[in-house]
């Protein structure tokens, strides 16, 4: 019995320091037995395991439900990794990884040989970034060092297949309970939302995933703007599916000035709504639960998952979202 979560005792503040360094070597022990290990990053909570252990990685399908399928992204503790990892990668690349790396952007890269087919999901691309969070870049560092050879950590969102993913160590207990031995508790995630996902593995970058990395801070850096594909021959990659980030109870996106007219509606018909806003103040007299967030793009982006989380626990018949503030389309 080795299972622990690392959940810190305070005023029930999710600002936090980050885990101890025994905590981290645990990590680390577990991680180099094959284990699962859940892991904070600024964009999401992971749940982690040797990228280089077929077996290892086996067990996130397994404690995911996630199909075999779906390509893993590695998490590396430095750029200059990303060599062990890619067998080409191309100047912009290098320039991409300078401006962003540590942080929330993933390059899709051509891979080595000898790279598990169980992370690529049988393709011939592999997904990189360094994280951008202390405790994730601390225990991947530590995990190179008792490896010796290349290191990295696969780690999908931490969360059952096609759920909303966790920006707290709560979410992971709550979503994989006792699937996974120990929980690595950062505090909440500061980005909030997945990686940008840029594929450089076919002569121009091209964005396979919007994220917090958007098209102008990328076209800041290449001298041009990617374009945006899904269309087949692309590499698949995680997080891209429809049914992604999805709650459980049905969602409706609606516009501003629709709003009221729509939870009226819904009223009338006898159905309670849990509705998140970020202009339209809560209505007296509504049966409706109600949560407002920043209309600031990063700062709603940052709260979403975890008021996703709330409002499909609330027990309301729909889940209804006022549409989303100026450039977080972007974003998310």
């Amino acid at each position: 019995e080795f299972r622990r979560v690392l959940f810190r005792s305070g005023a029930g503040d999710d600002s936090v320091d980050g885990a101890s360094g025994n905590d981290t070597a645990k990590a680390v022990e577990l991680l180099c037995a094959g284990e699962l290990v859940a892991l904070p990053t600024e964009t999401v909570y992971g749940l982690g395991a040797d990228a280089a252990n077929p077996l290892a990685v086996a067990k996130i399908f397994a404690a995911k439900g996630r199909p075999a399928d779906h390509p893993l992204i590695v998490h590396l503790a430095e750029a200059t990794a990303a060599d062990q990892w890619a067998q080409l990668v191309p100047p912009f690349a290098r320039d991409l990884m300078r401006a962003f790396w540590p942080g929330p952007l993933t390059l899709i890269l051509k891979k080595q040989a000898w790279v598990p087919s169980t992370v690529t999901g049988g393709q011939d691309t592999v997904g990189l970034r360094v994280p951008g969070h202390p405790v994730a870049l601390e225990l991947l560092r530590r995990f190179a060092t008792a490896v010796g050879g290349p290191a990295g950590i696969a780690a999908p969102s931490a969360n059952r297949f096609g759920r909303i993913s966790p920006t707290t160590a709560a979410h992971v207990a709550e979503e994989l309970g006792e699937r996974v031995p120990l929980i690595l508790d950062g505090g909440a995630c500061a980005v909030g939302i997945e990686s940008t996902i840029i594929d450089c593995s076919r002569g121009l970058p091209v964005v396979l995933r919007p994220g917090h990395v958007l098209p102008q801070h990328l076209e800041a850096v290449l001298g041009m703007r990617p374009e945006i594909e899904t269309a087949q021959g692309a590499p698949r990659v995680s997080g891209s599916l429809d049914a992604h980030y999805a709650p459980m109870t049905p969602m409706r996106l609606v516009s501003a000035d629709r709003l009221l007219d729509f939870l009226n509606a819904q009223r009338h018909r006898g159905g309670q709504c849990a509705v998140i806003s970020h202009s339209q103040l809560p209505q007296a007299g509504m049966p409706h639960v109600w949560r407002m967030l920043p209309a600031d793009p990063e700062a709603y982006a940052q709260q979403l998952y975890a008021a996703l989380r709330e409002m499909d626990h609330a027990g309301a018949d729909i889940i209804v979202v006022e549409t989303l503030p100026a450039a977080t389309s972007e974003l998310c």
